[in-house]
């Protein structure tokens, strides 16, 4: 009787194995190219089986076709990893600050803003963003839900900034919440913690925890969109900034600092952050220390000035853009680990142009090593934060195993990096996590 039981119960386990790997969606990319995210060349035309979220198979003879697998006829075109952008602010690019001040402002009216920008990235090719501040929670887990379209996103949560810091967004009538009891409008919508002193610092670092940030972000220096800093100040004494790296390392993940100057990031390194955003005012020495330590420099390429900038920010600006052409070549010749993002801020139409900053980044790199640092190498910064990485797996590369985060583009983007540039018509298939949501060709759906 007990053996014809395990019997009946190993028939069960078999029965629901079986089951379940037939409820995994199939679906194989035919005679396709491949740019792996990390070579300099696309592969001969091979065939890629995607099984459920997660590339099975690459071969360059015939995959065996399963029974209910979408075949997408590539013809020769390129199929690559979903691209990625390590510094979006998904709520503060999605808004303009007219809106961030209006008395109509609720998390409802952000989150239906937000939504739709984040559809808009997925369409353009983005299948992993880092959030790199402001209120995400919401979105994050609309979009993980299936809610509403959009990338995977690595949420930092509310930027944590001194008083007087690039985070402090009150506006002159707002008292200290420490003096006065009453938290600020931009703490009250999660868009920022205003913390002094170590004790409120871990506090900070430790409520983003809690509500699921996979990394911390730190205000350590001034910076062009807020009205108290001056851009060369150096925020957060060294305990302060020790305090978040500790609370944060505790919890398995890593700080990030906005700074610019070399004292900032100096005094950020010290104290045992592992990326630092932005850096265009650094100097060789730092970039030389960045290198030793492997300290991520995650930058950009910003553009000069834009019709609907403030003069107060355009004026702040200056010295940043003046360096920015500087630091890019620098840091590539000393080695330092380098990552990509674009940092729109309160000017929603400049996310059309999401696609068209990877160009800017040719002034200094081949096509080839621009498609690695936005694909692998970005994707290689997102996994800093181990165990509070929200999506576990592979991401950036085609190989197998890797998560099924792909693009199937027509024409070769190692010869034509402009393709990146014209997602609407070059992107045929945008596939996130093993699931099409973008299909320009035809293809043979066994389900139809």
């Amino acid at each position: 009787m007990k053996k014809s039981i395990l019997i009946l119960g190993a028939l069960f386990f078999l029965i629901q194995g079986i089951s379940k790997s037939q409820d995994l969606s199939l679906v194989v990319f035919e005679n396709v190219r491949v740019f792996d995210g990390k070579s300099e060349v696309l592969t001969p035309v091979v065939n890629v089986l995607v099984e459920g979220n997660k590339i099975k198979s690459i071969n360059p003879t015939n995959i065996e076709i399963m029974p209910g697998a979408k075949r997408i006829q590539g013809n020769g075109k390129t199929l690559m990893p979903g691209l990625i952008d390590v510094h979006v602010h998904m709520a503060f690019g999605a808004l303009t600050m007219k809106e961030m001040m209006s008395p109509m402002l609720s998390e409802g009216v952000i989150v239906e803003k937000t939504s739709k920008g984040a559809e808009e990235m997925l369409q353009r090719g983005f299948t992993s963003v880092r959030d790199a501040g402001g209120p995400i929670f919401p979105l994050k887990m609309a979009i993980d839900a299936g809610k509403f379209e959009g990338p995977r996103i690595w949420p930092s949560g509310a930027t944590i900034s001194q008083t007087a810091g690039h985070g402090d967004f009150r506006t002159p009538e707002e008292k200290s919440r420490r003096f006065f009891g009453e938290p600020s409008r931009a703490e009250r919508y999660n868009a920022t913690f205003i913390a002094d002193g170590r004790d409120e610092v871990l506090t900070a670092v430790r409520e983003n925890l809690r509500f699921g940030a996979s990394q911390i972000k730190l205000m350590a220096g001034g910076g062009t969109s807020s009205a108290y800093d001056p851009v060369d100040v150096t925020q957060y004494t060294f305990d302060e900034m020790r305090a978040a790296v500790e609370a944060a390392e505790d919890w398995g993940t890593y700080v990030m600092v906005h700074a610019y100057t070399p004292r900032a990031i100096q005094r950020a390194i010290e104290a045992g952050v592992k990326c630092v955003e932005h850096g265009q005012m650094l100097d060789e020495k730092t970039l030389r220390l960045m290198a030793r330590k492997k300290v991520w420099l995650s930058t950009q390429n910003l553009v000069e000035d834009t019709p609907d900038m403030d003069p107060l920010r355009r004026e702040k600006r200056k010295p940043v853009i003046e360096g920015q052409a500087k630091v890019w070549p620098m840091a590539k010749k000393l080695k330092v680990k380098l990552a990509w993002g674009t940092d729109f801020l309160f000017e929603p139409e400049l996310n059309a142009l999401q696609n068209e900053y990877i160009l800017r980044l040719q002034k200094w790199f081949s096509n080839a090593e621009i498609l690695k640092i936005v694909t692998h190498d970005n994707a290689e910064l997102l996994q800093l934060s181990g165990l509070r990485s929200p999506y576990p797996g592979k991401l950036g590369v085609v190989e197998e195993g890797a998560l099924a985060d792909l693009i199937l583009v027509d024409g070769n983007p190692l010869d034509d990096l402009s393709l990146i540039a014209q997602p609407k018509e070059k992107f045929l298939i945008i596939m996130k996590d093993g699931e099409i949501h973008k299909n320009l060709i035809n293809f043979t759906d066994p389900s139809l």
